[in-house]
């Protein structure tokens, strides 16, 4: 965590103080002269009134610019206005003594997992598959594999990601040296690596003998050179570390020996474990990735119905580290005796259960065993279910609420739904979020599912709700989320659009960190947590908005514009 600033001391003040009194001089109209304090029938005199003027720049202030959040979400005080949205207040500015990089965006998405961006993206299939999961994850945020498909489908993505960074390789494929060349181009073609150890009876434990390479079957095509066995092209001159040895040491030798791969043997030469050099690169290129014994991290939803609790076992196989149950009313027995069988079958697999909206549905999760909650019902911008159900809550109110309750078990709380800006990403957190789910912020990277398509000459993907008829012709995911997979006829609670490319999400997530980052120096705080901590004790002010202020915070009095976000 950074360190938090200190706060100007009374000396501070009162030394300023004496500089604005020695430069109280010029044109402009000074304060009027009061009443004397020590007797009404005479003026202050000038001297009196600089010395008060004085002693009002040195006190702290006995009044604090607009509302606490508890004033702000307070709806039955007089004139409260009913449930609140992002784009209906502002945060006011505080001191800043610190650059905006010093600000630590760290934070718990779970009872136990800590990520060093408070970003997930949504398990839908239009946002999150195997290249968003892992990308996510690189850049210190969180990837939620979506469940409308296969539960082979699902748990390959999930394996997939797992995989992409490894640190000590304890299972690598290996090859015995009768194996052909065939079967290396075989491998190669199906996983993208052809640096293969090859061992005495092709597995692993046995005796090493050697290494096949990219190098050495570059030139090997041919039907004949494909027949050749391994021992023939097999690099048997290797540079090995033994068992033992610590992960930073061996990395060192790696980058030294300037090799692909490097085996670890133990006293008798048999191979225990790979490094390989494309992790050393990871580890360089993004120190920011959210990992798990040097693996990425990587979450999966699945439904509350009997028949997921055998896609969650292949998910777990797999090795998910946390599982999210998506369903858009969360509050329900389904949910509540899912959380139980997870917790009694899989006690270090991590809940974030939902989706949630008060304080009542949150309460039966936390008391079921969730790790974590999902805050949103109707919010997100290709969600139609207040529309059609008449049901949910606005999305500011839903969080403050929600997260105010759940702080006291220590339970995080992810805002789900309604983020369009890095605006709403800090306003999310200022009512207590710790993490952000994102679709349509998301949905038009180049990691998303989908292909790109040009519409009057913008670039676009399509980007629809789980929600959606489209989604429930696809598969049984999105009926089994809004309890309708054996309705006879469906009622759609989304619908189905299209968003703006962004770019890669690599990009894209280093301009919402820089925006968030700066977001909370204008505020006024280092870290998420101090942050949450100001504002629940009352030092964080908000400002309601009305309509003509929020037209007055955007764009406006421009014959035409540019908006470009970063560059």
């Amino acid at each position: 965590m950074a360190d938090t600033p200190k706060k100007r001391s009374l000396a501070d003040l009162a030394a300023d103080a004496d500089t604005a009194a020695a430069a109280m001089v010029g044109d402009f109209p000074r304060a009027p002269l009061r009443p004397a304090a020590a007797s009404a029938d005479r003026q202050e005199t000038p001297i009196e009134r600089d010395a008060r003027l004085r002693a009002i720049l040195a006190s702290p202030l006995t009044r604090a610019d607009g509302l606490s959040a508890k004033e702000l979400f307070d709806e039955r005080a007089a004139g409260a206005s009913g449930g609140l949205t992002y784009n209906d207040f502002l945060i006011l500015p505080g001191y800043i003594n610190f650059p905006a990089s010093k600000v630590s965006l760290g934070s718990y998405i779970t009872k136990r997992i800590r990520i060093k961006t408070p970003f997930l993206s949504s398990p839908m299939d239009t946002v999150t598959e195997t290249q968003m999961a892992i990308h996510m994850a690189l850049n210190g945020g969180l990837g939620v594999i979506h469940h409308n498909c296969s539960v082979a489908e699902q748990a390959e993505m999930v394996r997939q990601v797992k995989k992409f960074e490894n640190g000590f390789i304890t299972d690598p494929l290996c090859l015995k040296p009768s194996d052909t060349v065939h079967k290396v181009l075989e491998i190669k073609k199906q996983y993208g690596f052809c640096g293969i150890p090859i061992t005495a009876d092709g597995k692993m434990g046995s005796k090493l003998l050697g290494m096949v390479t990219r190098r050495d079957v570059d030139f090997l095509q041919g039907s004949k050179d494909e027949g050749k066995l391994v021992s023939e092209v097999m690099t048997t001159e290797l540079i090995t570390a033994k068992e033992g040895i610590s992960y930073s040491e061996a990395q060192k030798i790696l980058r030294q020996s300037k090799k692909g791969k490097l085996p670890i043997v133990d006293s008798n030469f048999n191979l225990t474990a790979l490094l390989a050099r494309s992790d050393l690169i990871k580890t360089r290129d993004y120190p920011w990735a959210s990992t798990s014994a040097r693996q990425l991290l990587v979450a999966a939803a699945i439904s509350t119905h009997e028949e997921d609790k055998a896609r969650l076992e292949a998910l777990v196989k797999a090795g998910l580290d946390i599982i999210v149950l998506d369903s858009s009313q969360g509050n329900s027995l389904f949910q509540i005796e899912m959380i139980r069988f997870i917790k009694r079958t899989y006690p270090s697999l991590e809940v974030i259960a939902g989706n949630v909206v008060t304080i009542e549905q949150a309460r039966n999760l936390i008391a079921a065993g969730a790790d974590a909650l999902r805050v949103g019902m109707g919010s997100g911008s290709i969600c139609i279910t207040q529309e059609v159900m008449a049901c949910g809550r606005p999305q500011g109110t839903a969080v403050y609420q929600v997260a105010q309750f759940a702080r006291q078990f220590g339970v995080p709380v992810i805002a789900d739904g309604g983020i369009a800006n890095v605006g709403h990403i800090v306003k999310a957190v200022a009512l207590g979020a710790s993490g952000v789910m994102m679709g349509s912020l998301l949905a038009g990277t180049a990691e998303s599912p989908g292909e790109y398509f040009y519409d009057d000459g913008k670039r676009l993907k399509k980007y629809r709700g789980m929600g959606s008829l489209d989604a429930m012709e696809k598969g049984d995911a999105a009926g089994k989320r809004y309890f309708s997979e054996g309705d006879k006829i469906k009622v759609a609670q989304g619908v189905v659009g299209a968003v703006v490319d962004k770019g890669s999400v690599k990009k894209f997530l280093s301009y919402l960190v820089t925006g968030v980052q700066h977001g909370l120096q204008d505020i006024g705080v280092t870290s998420l947590e101090e942050f949450k901590d100001k504002v629940a004790c009352g030092d964080v002010r908000f400002q309601k908005r009305s309509a003509s202020a929020q037209l007055e915070g955007g764009v406006h009095g421009l014959h035409s514009y540019e908006k470009r976000l970063f560059s």
